[in-house]
């Protein structure tokens, strides 16, 4: 990390200091705003004192970002289109970072100061639709282009059917524990439970329950939400200071060797099915000279982008030993042969066992550059960790007493909890990014009316109404600046 000023003239240097601070501010942001969502239900139902439930949440955050990988994290900055990630300067990096940065903290923290649930994942990738969006009308490419919407419309579904799953699943489990224990005392309120039986606590199993679940949901939001910071910090590093950052400079030779070997194989994948895509590849028909000066990521052009690719990593068993241009134009070629590996995967006439190859051979070509170092991991794991320990009350009395009429029992906390964390973690499984705040909000409502309590109006519809505005305020608020932005750059 000491390196990564070397070199840089000094508006460059402040401008990286900025954004990184910027990055780390929302994540901070993002701890105390999304992570009262993690706590809410074990505070409510004084299984834990505040300040013990916040500090462990804040601990099992930070484990949930070191220990959870990049896969969520690159699934974020893939929203951008493949043309934009491999164009990108240091001045565009700079508007295009600054702009979506701001509209998701502005966002955030208006939601976060009137205590509504509204989610830090739709923000942030509203604030990114934004961007792509400005840079499409900016530059007269059309909008079809101006985002991966493939990346989108996969995001979106994940967003959209996360809440609904945990609405009904939170709504199953508590039926099943009403059908199990109808007569247990998990069935009441913190204040039933002081009223009737002069207690503070729940019962003891109840309250471990409750207790690990909470961390379970802490751990799965730090490994989901804590890669979106790190997505954020890697377009950063790679708008700002690209020759650091555009490979992983601590690849080993086995994995460099592995990257080259991936663009032999296929090369031999896209001749043995020829007669498949031949025409789509224009196989045969283009050769190594026909690349244009201004690159840019074409399926007719995959041939002479394999062919200059292996020329260029010819003899190379470290990543240090390749200029800083060349190292850019690594990168180019890397991500448009993913890309390109892509879309040929969604074609018809592929049998299933050629798919997975394919898929296989995608995860080689982009294991040196889809990364983060470990400062990165480390940096965005505290920032989340220390902001889930301040700011928690708003969400917290939202989310327990304010969604149904009447207040949370233990067992819809659990059943809450329990679902939040095994939605999450499925998320987390298949690298798609998903809202904590969406999918608990939507357990504890599904739990209020399969206990026949009832959902308070005003609430839920200052609720539903923060979500669907979320994406198209956060879109036009991030286009606006990257507007603004690129004429002050211009």
């Amino acid at each position: 990390m000491i390196d990564l000023f070397s070199g840089l003239d000094a508006w460059v240097a402040v401008s990286l200091v900025l954004a990184l601070t910027f990055v780390l501010a929302f994540e901070f942001i993002n701890g105390f705003h999304d992570t009262a969502n993690a706590v809410a239900t074990v505070i409510y139902t004084k299984a834990m004192p505040p300040h013990l439930a916040v500090f462990f949440s804040g601990v099992f955050n930070f484990l949930g970002v070191v220990l959870g990988g990049v896969g969520v994290a690159y699934a974020i900055v893939h929203l951008l289109p493949v043309e934009l990630l491999i164009n990108v300067n240091t001045g565009h990096g700079l508007a295009m970072v600054f702009s979506l940065l701001a509209a998701a903290i502005t966002w955030n923290l208006g939601t976060w100061y009137f205590g509504i649930p509204a989610s830090s994942s739709h923000t942030l990738i509203g604030s990114i639709l934004g961007v792509g969006l400005a840079n499409a009308l900016i530059n007269h490419i059309p909008l079809g282009d101006g985002v991966n919407w493939q990346k989108a419309i996969d995001i979106g579904l994940s967003l959209v059917f996360s809440p609904l799953a945990g609405f009904i699943v939170a709504a199953l489990v508590l039926l099943g524990l009403k059908w199990w224990r109808p007569l247990s005392k998990m069935h009441k309120t913190p204040d039933q439970r002081r009223k009737l039986d002069d207690k503070k606590h729940p019962p003891f199993w109840n309250r471990m329950v409750l207790v690990v679940s909470a961390m379970a949901v802490s751990f799965v939001h730090g490994s989901n939400d804590g890669q979106k910071g790190i997505g954020l910090i890697m377009l950063v590093l790679i708008g700002i200071v690209p020759a650091q950052f555009v490979l992983d400079l601590g690849s080993s030779t086995y994995q460099i060797e592995r990257t080259r070997d991936a663009t032999l194989h296929l090369s031999q994948f896209y001749q043995r099915n020829e007669a498949t895509l031949g025409e789509y590849l224009a196989l045969g028909k283009a050769r190594s000279g026909d690349l244009p000066e201004q690159f840019s990521c074409n399926p007719q052009q995959t041939e002479p982008t394999i062919s200059a690719l292996q020329t260029s990593l010819q003899g190379v068993t470290d990543y240090h030993n390749l200029g800083a241009e060349k190292r850019v134009e690594v990168r180019r070629y890397l991500l448009c042969l993913d890309d390109t590996a892509k879309k040929v995967s969604k074609l018809p006439g592929l049998d299933a066992r050629e798919r997975a190859d394919l898929d296989k051979l995608r995860k080689d070509l982009t294991a040196t550059t889809e990364y983060a170092p470990f400062w990165v991991i480390v940096a965005v794991a505290l920032a989340l960790g220390l902001g889930t320990m301040v700011g928690w009350r708003r969400v917290v009395l939202t989310v327990g007493e304010k969604i149904g009429k009447q207040g949370m029992t233990y067992a819809q906390g659990m059943s809450a909890q329990i679902t939040a964390a095994c939605a999450i973690g499925m998320a987390n499984i298949f690298s798609l990014p998903v809202s904590t705040t969406h999918v608990l909000s939507s357990g504890v409502a599904g739990t209020m009316v399969a206990n026949k309590s009832g959902l308070q109006g005003g609430t839920i519809k200052t609720i539903l109404l923060a979500w669907v505005l979320t994406l198209p305020a956060t879109v036009a608020l991030a286009a606006g600046l990257f507007w603004l932005a690129t004429l002050a750059i211009s």
